[in-house]
């Protein structure tokens, strides 16, 4: 990358799953910017995933909602913020559908809070060029594809089928609009589903180690055929790298890891890494465990990014195989026991119930 004038970058969500791997990622590559986490720290927030880099000089954390317009405009003036990476988001499929206002105010009001703050700050900076908004978003926005359909690219229509998608899509509409109508430097992407260190027990992969940790069912939705593409987390961040510094403002990019596979391949893969990696499982061979339950409500039943504009514009594809992300992610789970174990805490068991039984 070419010689570049230091950032003042506002990472929400920056305390979450793919926020706190992107605040290492950038805090590692650029010492120089000055860095501001604002995170609610809700049930995915957890403070502890910013470890590796509390206590940097140029880092600063701070507890708050994105919907707090006063903290907002607070934090974007007195840090002179010219770069927002947006990550906070309500993410849980499951959890939509028990509850969908929670997504509504966060991914739909929250957005349309922060990109409104945004652009009062953007304006009275003198509308400068080089500042940039960018805002995280998912494939669910796109539907589901059949088995013969062409994969998901930046001109697929949306058609969201779950309130956690809906609102994913609403934010995306909110950010596009604020381009086209104020002229605002906004960014989009759309990624698919991500692994790697530091995710939340309830999401697929980490449930599937933990719960062959300590013997307990792995359940998998109705037949287990669902299809998604699986992006190594590093790589997600690598990417939106590369689009706040290279990327068109106005534009959208599919980042994918060009690894779709079946969710009971991606479970039985999990269960081989773990009898290799583990010598005491309680259950062995923990495929054993492997069990069938009923299947969510409108559970879309394939996702598929075509990412070939990242990689023609911009230069970026993935380098992380499924073989070896994978291993490195078991590898994590298996040696941060004293990580996770403080999270399965009686809210997320309850939650458990209700979602598996």
């Amino acid at each position: 990358m070419p010689s570049r004038e230091p950032r003042r970058i506002l990472i929400t969500g920056g305390a979450g799953f793919i926020g706190s791997n992107f605040v290492h990622h950038w805090c590692d590559r650029y010492p120089e910017d000055r860095v501001v986490v604002l995170d609610l720290l809700s049930y995915a927030g957890n403070r502890r995933n910013l470890e590796p880099v509390e206590g940097r000089e140029n880092l600063r954390f701070v507890a708050g909602d994105i919907c707090d317009r006063t903290l907002v405009d607070a934090l974007l003036c007195s840090e002179t913020i010219d770069t927002v990476a947006h990550f906070a988001a309500e993410s849980h499929v499951d959890r939509s559908i028990l509850g969908p206002e929670a997504f509504v105010r966060t991914n739909v009001l929250g957005t349309s809070t922060l990109v409104e703050a945004f652009r009062q700050h953007w304006k009275k900076r003198g509308c400068q060029a080089s500042d940039r908004f960018l805002h995280v978003s998912t494939d669910e926005v796109y539907g589901s594809l059949g088995p013969n359909d062409p994969l998901f690219s930046e001109t697929t229509p949306y058609q969201p089928n779950s309130p956690y998608a809906a609102s994913k899509a609403g934010s995306d509409h909110i950010i596009r609009a604020y381009h086209h109508t104020y002229g605002v430097p906004t960014l989009i992407t759309n990624c698919s589903n991500n692994y790697g260190p530091y995710q939340f027990p309830e999401k697929l992969i980490p449930l599937m180690c933990i719960n062959i940790m300590l013997g307990q069912p792995l359940p998998v939705y109705g037949d287990g055929q669902h299809v998604r593409d699986w992006l190594y987390v590093n790589d997600h961040c690598q990417a939106i790298d590369l689009v706040i510094h290279q990327g068109t403002p106005g534009e959208t990019y599919n980042i994918g890891g060009n690894n779709q596979i079946k969710n009971l391949d991606l479970v039985q893969m999990v269960c081989q890494l773990m009898d290799e990696l583990a010598s005491d499982l309680p259950v062995s061979p923990s495929k054993k465990l492997i069990t069938s339950v009923k299947d969510r409500p409108g559970h879309d039943r394939r996702y598929g990014i075509d990412a070939r504009k990242i990689k023609d514009q911009l230069g970026w594809t993935p380098q992380e195989t499924i073989e070896g992300g994978l291993r490195s992610t078991v590898e994590w789970y298996l040696t941060h026991r004293d990580w996770w174990e403080p999270l399965l805490s009686k809210e997320y068991k309850d939650y458990y119930q209700k979602i598996y039984g």
